[in-house]
């Protein structure tokens, strides 16, 4: 078999501790043409310190529209990219769904490296069950906000939250009004960094813990999902005669 040519690679970059690079991920931007990043400033540092002088082109959420068939057409005259974000997976609440589905309707290959994420040590971190989740991303600000979070009321899976400092109050009050005071929670901030935290509680206990606690950096809200209520054996079989009386 053939080895596949990528035109686009999706590089993770560390979301704190520089040292969470992968070996893989220097390799694969020290070989592309260039490196497409969200903030060519943050990238800079990053390669700086990894001695990497690839060309860096900048590509974020308000260019991208305009970026994607120009970036497809260089794709396809051969040359090599890799996309980064400021931290963590590209196109996780970051730009690149829409590079990566132009790339692949063109035919041309995609290849995502494994690296980090801040959602998946937030949720091994909390304590919460991790067999089964959803992941929220950033809430909307204003338009669709009750709409999102009522959405939720029934969902069962432990749920994944991005949020910044100036908004987390606020999320965490909306959410315990929604879900109930006593919902169980964690906020991690600062993943993989000198002064990361990870603090647990309720709902209500994690907004009078902020109240009283500055908040900085990167957070992510990690929220136990609503209880399944366990039918009796009873209700169980009431349910089944019920059935069987509608279908005869």
């Amino acid at each position: 078999m053939s080895e596949v040519t990528v035109s686009l690679y999706l590089v993770p970059t560390p979301i704190g501790n520089l040292k969470d690079i992968t070996l893989r991920a220097i390799d694969t931007l020290k070989s592309v043409d260039v490196i497409l990043a969200e903030d060519t400033r943050t990238s800079g540092i990053l390669l700086k310190h990894l001695q990497i002088t690839r060309p860096l082109q900048s590509y974020h959420i308000f260019n991208e529209h305009k970026a994607v068939e120009k970036l497809v057409d260089r794709m396809k005259k051969g040359e090599v990219f890799a996309l980064v974000s400021d931290a963590g997976t590209p196109a996780i609440s970051d730009p690149g769904f829409l590079l990566v589905r132009e790339v692949i309707a063109s035919g041309l290959h995609v290849q995502c490296l494994p690296g980090p994420t801040a959602f998946v040590p937030a949720l091994v971190n909390s304590g919460l069950p991790n067999d089964r989740f959803v992941f929220e991303g950033f809430l909307p600000h204003k338009k669709g906000r009750k709409t999102r979070i009522d959405s939720l009321l029934e969902e069962s899976r432990t749920m994944i939250f991005y949020e910044s400092p100036h908004r987390l109050i606020k999320t965490l009050e909306q959410l315990a009004e929604a879900f109930g005071p006593d919902r169980p929670a964690c906020v991690s901030r600062e993943l993989s960094k000198l002064h990361e935290e990870n603090v647990r509680g309720t709902l209500t206990e994690l907004v009078h813990y902020y109240e009283t606690n500055p908040l900085k950096g990167e957070i992510v809200l990690v929220v136990a999902g609503c209880p399944e209520v366990k039918e009796t054996r009873e209700e169980k079989q009431e349910k089944k005669h019920a059935a069987w009386k509608k279908n005869n």
